[in-house]
């Protein structure tokens, strides 16, 4: 198995609604975001696929959120624009593109992250082998 990582940032402005504590006002992180894919095959010039492209797919969702009051872009009108619910939204964005997207994980500092995954790539590990036919009850 194989596993690819591009990583890019962008600059934003957000608040917590409902948090107790100074993250309820608004203020501002240079988020670092990484995508993850896997897969099992390569190419016949034996990549699994372009770094350059999965960049741009990636900057391409990163550029509306870059210089911006995250709690005003409609994906967090609702929901808070926490480090676990930007994750959500970069990886259902961003899997649309790479069907082999296994995870996103967001630094909102050098020492705190979150990350959101694909479960049907992340089961438990049955006989030494990941399950992976997204049945339930294993």
């Amino acid at each position: 198995m194989y596993e690819l990582m591009v990583e890019d940032t962008f600059a934003a402005a957000h608040a917590l609604r409902g948090y107790k504590g100074k993250c309820e006002n608004l203020h501002g992180h240079t988020f670092r975001i990484q995508a993850f894919i896997a897969g099992a095959k390569l190419n016949d010039i034996g990549i699994m696929m372009d770094f350059h492209e999965i960049k741009r797919l990636l900057k391409n969702i990163l550029d509306r959120f870059d210089h911006k009051d995250l709690c005003e872009i409609s994906e967090f009108k609702i929901d808070n624009p926490s480090s676990e619910n930007i994750a959500k939204v970069v990886f259902n964005e961003l899997k649309r593109d790479i069907k082999e997207l296994n995870k996103v994980t967001v630094w909102e500092s050098s020492s705190t992250c979150a990350s959101y995954f694909d479960p049907l790539y992340n089961l438990p590990l049955i006989n030494g082998e990941m399950e992976r036919s997204g049945r339930g009850g294993m």
